[in-house]
């Protein structure tokens, strides 16, 4: 897959920034198997482009990404992509590691909710600027689930331990400004200047030297608490059990159709 087929994200390129923009604004950039194979092919694209200097990701509408698309993928209304015979293999999932991987320094423009794989795709990024619309919440403990990989591999590095143990167990939503306050954002500025701040800040990074630049980010990756791949496959190991709970299947349906859940820890 090339940009040029995408159709769940926009991928555009000027003066060395490449603008990642999740385009499913009807649903509030909610992900379906199309657009985390988009994602990943955006991020693994401007990876290896040697043009791309830095890379900015943000959402198209009102939202940032609101996670996972319920009915497609945890209610399998979807088109997944056909599996072989084989057993599935455990790894982690391609498109976070995929933002993970890329040599390219990353912004995350958060104009809106951040929830769920959202946030993580926000704290996956090495700099995140948000709108004073952002809100952000680590949702998986309400779908009965256990966060990605960003939420054991970075969060704790970013707010601290305890603050990260609170906003996984918990599932709050915060806002804008306490995101700024507990270090998960760098600045919060008005709505209509997020995207102007984020290119601010890459068009920076975009005339420092470019082998500097990557040399920073893999000292900062190498030197990160944990190893992600082991960290991505332990929390996809956790996700593959806890779909088949019925917790998990209560807290679908519940948010179907917009009640409060009750789970039984079975």
């Amino acid at each position: 897959m090339q940009p040029s087929e995408f159709q769940c994200t926009r991928y555009e390129v000027k003066d060395h920034v490449v603008t990642i923009t999740l385009n499913r604004p009807e649903r509030h950039n909610a992900l379906n198997w199309r657009a985390y194979a988009e994602l990943e092919t955006a991020f693994r694209t401007a990876s290896e482009d040697s043009d791309i200097r830095c890379v900015v990701v943000t959402g198209a509408g009102k939202s940032f990404c609101s996670g996972d698309d319920v009915r497609e993928i945890m209610m399998g209304e979807g088109n997944r992509p056909a599996a072989s015979a084989a057993p599935p293999k455990i790894q982690p999932t391609p498109a976070a590691m995929a933002v993970l991987d890329c040599v390219k320094p990353t912004i995350a423009a958060v104009n809106g909710n951040a929830v769920g794989w959202g946030m993580e795709l926000s704290i996956y990024c090495d700099i995140r600027v948000a709108s004073e619309n952002a809100r952000f919440a680590e949702l998986f403990v309400k779908r009965g689930l256990v966060p990605d990989v960003g939420g054991f591999y970075k969060l704790p590095s970013l707010v601290g331990p305890a603050k990260a143990a609170e906003l996984m167990l918990t599932g709050d939503i915060i806002d804008a400004k306490e995101a700024e306050r507990i270090g998960l954002v760098s600045a919060v500025v008005p709505h209509d200047q997020l995207l102007a701040k984020a290119h601010e800040i890459a068009g920076k990074i975009a005339k420092n030297p470019p082998l500097a630049t990557q040399a920073i980010k893999q000292g900062l990756r190498k030197y990160a608490p944990g190893d992600a791949v082991e960290i991505g496959t332990w929390a996809i190991s956790n996700i593959r059990r806890l779909f088949q709970t019925e917790d998990h299947k209560e807290g679908v349906k519940s948010f179907i159709e917009k009640r409060e859940p009750v789970f039984h820890g079975r």
